[in-house]
């Protein structure tokens, strides 16, 4: 911008002016009210909004203008006139490292110091306890993608401060001030590192949104500076939007010949606001608080919260709920010793090419806070944990994170998870179950967190299922990984002629429509349930100890059942026991109760049943029996096995649910079997009791 003509000092008289005089929507004196926190040592920054500026009474158009054209100069001009209208601290506090030096400074005075000398003359930076940013306007349209250093002169001894302005600076080898000039002395100066100022800094690089990219181009990618307290606000993997001043880097030294002209550009941060807010950071409003509050009462709010996960796909009613459990989670436990049991959960979807696998993920994605979404042949082993790479800043070897260490916190999901070739695919297993990555390389020995919930989709071993081979033939993934998944769902695409009429009409409704049918309820928007879940997620619900041999018998129960199948569906182990653990502290979460109730213990066993349910549905229909007949063996099993005439109606439907089975087929079941005298049914409570032992 042109400065010709520019008045900065009557500009300063403007800025004074609008800090002193704006007053927000409540009538108070907004930025005087921030100038004393920062008197009183509560704030460390003064933020300007331009729609404030925008707003104030007495606004001067070509000032407006002027502050958004050439930003950089204009945040130095508010901070002098901050300098000035800076009140007396009305509060009490506990000085600092810079409030003792320059109470120091202010009580030595700089006697026998030549006032006329510029190079002695404090400057007003390193007396500052505050930065300044200015805030770019809401109403502009987003686009895609000072410290001091103080030196003492041996000779003359009198301070000489150096305004540095740039990343690399030419430190003082003798002493400009005048008396060594006169002098003809050519005075020996040590940079004072006490005395000096420094600012925090943080260079952090952006990349463009894939939806932003244009048709046949590749993301772009910036350089953004971030000073004071703006470092620290944005971590790998966040999304963010960032307003800033931006500013050139022209080469020096040799580099400067090569480049001619060109120059590097960078994104000088002045704001940060985060598209979506981390669970742990998550402030609900009045207004949330009372919605979560009504949800919370709704007996319904779990199908509720389920269904609302991508309603345009169709069915898949389990599976969504089993995804919701996956971002609600259950608490980590650590031990007395230090051990930690994660508490994250970790699904597998496994099923035919065209049962929405890959849209279940990305949606989830898209409502997570933070979420990675990688495929298996895009991903290396380095990709996913980390890579060893040069400091462009600072030329030393550093770790840059990969997809697992970007998603800490949140959930990685990876797609085409068969097509991983088995030595990437080794690197997950120790960020599954220790939630860390390990790292040995270039010298650089350390662990890095890794706590994310992996979401995998694959296919089968031959693409589609294969009822004529075994479900370990089928499924193709290593045991070791496969008992690290809490879930690994087997969705099978099988024909049904009211299932696959029902679902056509559905698909062809939303692609009219370009919205889900009616669900019988409105849908819950991605930012009610994530402000729902980040409510459940504070929760650390525990196991009462009435429930611990009921979990213990059922784990057995399972195991039991696996030995005496010639085709196990899954491997049993004790990361079985703690997959039902953490699903029902999910439940529980989702209730917003303290402890686990058993019917959280049910509903976890009930989808893990389900989760196979594809393949009992087949194994019953090669061995011939109907829904009823099998119903009837289960009950009847199951009293067998408890040694008891009598089967309380809760239990038995708690039974057949876990095989898949509807309330609506244990009743006509009932009725049938009571019309043949094989049991009598109570009219009231619907309890069974069996008249032939």
């Amino acid at each position: 911008m042109n400065t010709k003509g520019v008045d900065f000092a009557s500009d300063k008289v403007l800025a004074s002016r609008f800090l002193s005089e704006f007053a927000d929507a409540n009538g108070e004196a907004k930025y005087i009210n921030i100038l004393q926190d920062v008197a009183n040592h509560k704030a460390r920054s003064v933020e300007i909004d331009l729609d404030d500026l925008m707003n104030y009474k007495d606004l001067d158009e070509e000032f407006l203008t002027r502050v958004t054209e050439n930003t950089r100069r204009y945040v130095g001009i508010f901070a002098d006139a901050i300098d000035e209208l800076m009140p007396e601290p009305t509060e009490t506090f506990v000085d600092d490292d810079h409030d003792i030096l320059m109470t120091q400074r202010s009580d030595e005075g700089t006697e026998g110091a030549d006032g006329s000398d510029p190079h002695q003359k404090m400057p007003a930076e390193i007396k500052r306890f505050f930065e300044v940013y200015i805030k770019a306007s809401s109403k502009g349209r987003p686009f895609t993608i000072r410290e001091v250093a103080v030196y003492t002169c041996e000779d003359c001894g009198f301070e000489i401060y150096q305004e540095v302005t740039a990343r690399i600076f030419m430190p003082l080898f003798e002493c400009p001030s005048r008396r060594c000039v006169m002098n003809k002395s050519k005075g020996n100066v040590i940079l004072q590192l006490r005395a000096s100022k420094f600012l925090r800094f943080q260079e952090a690089k952006i990349q463009e949104l894939a939806e932003h990219v244009p048709k046949g181009h590749i993301p772009r990618t910036m350089t953004v500076h971030l000073r004071g307290e703006l470092t620290r606000k944005v971590a790998p993997g966040d999304v963010v939007e960032l307003s800033g001043i931006f500013l050139p880097i022209p080469y020096v030294g040799f580099r400067a010949m090569r480049a001619g002209l060109v120059a590097d550009t960078y994104l000088e941060a002045m704001s940060v606001s985060h598209f979506k807010k981390k669970y742990e950071e998550y402030e609900l409003r009045g207004d949330e608080e009372e919605q979560i509050k009504r949800l919370a009462e709704d007996g319904d709010i779990y199908d509720k919260l389920a269904r609302s996960l991508a309603p345009e796909i169709f069915g898949h009613e389990d599976i969504k709920k089993a995804l919701l459990l996956l971002l609600v989670g259950a608490p980590h436990r650590q031990l007395k010793d230090g051990m930690k049991i994660r508490g994250d959960l970790h699904i597998c979807l496994m099923g035919d090419p065209g049962v929405a696998k890959s849209q279940l993920l990305k949606h989830i994605i898209n409502v997570a806070p933070r979420g990675v979404y990688t495929t298996g042949k895009g991903s290396s082993g380095v990709g996913l944990t980390a890579a060893v790479q040069k400091d462009p800043v600072t030329n030393e070897m550093v770790l840059e994170g990969g997809a697992l260490v970007l998603s800490d916190m949140g959930i990685c999901a990876i797609d085409e998870f068969d097509k991983m070739d088995e030595s990437d695919r080794t690197s997950i297993h120790e960020v599954m179950e220790q939630q860390t990555v390990s790292i040995a390389k270039a010298g650089i020995t350390t662990s890095l967190n890794a706590r994310a919930a992996v979401l995998a989709a694959a296919n089968p071993a031959w693409g589609r299922y294969d009822l004529r081979r075994t479900p370990a033939e089928n499924i193709n993934l290593p045991p070791a990984l496969l008992s690290r998944f809490d879930l690994l769902w087997l969705i099978l695409d099988r024909a049904d002629m009211d299932n696959d009429l029902e679902m056509a009409r559905h698909v062809v409704y939303v692609h009219q429509n370009k919205e889900s049918p009616a669900l019988g309820f409105t849908p819950l928007e991605p930012s009610v349930l994530r402000a729902y879940i980040s409510a459940a997620r504070r929760l650390s619900p525990t196991v009462p100890r009435e429930l611990e041999e009921y979990i213990a018998s059922a784990y057995s129960s399972i195991r039991q059942e696996e030995a005496k199948s010639t085709t196990p569906h899954s491997y049993t182990t004790v990361r079985t026991l703690l997959s039902i653990l953490r699903i029902s502290a999910a439940l529980a979460r989702l209730r917003f109760a303290e402890t686990v109730a058993q019917s959280d213990v049910d509903e976890a066993l009930r989808l893990m049943q389900m989760s196979k349910f594809s393949l009992y549905s087949d194994d019953r229909q090669r061995s011939g029996l109907d829904a009823i007949s099998d119903i009837y063996s289960i009950l009847r099993d199951e009293a067998a096995r408890s040694h008891k005439m009598d089967v309380n109606y809760r239990d038995a439907l708690n039974w057949i649910s876990r095989k898949g089975y509807s309330e609506a087929q244990l009743k006509e079941c009932l009725e049938e079997y009571a019309a043949l005298n094989v049991w009598q049914i109570h009219p009231q409570t619907f309890d069974i009791k069996f008249i032939d032992a």
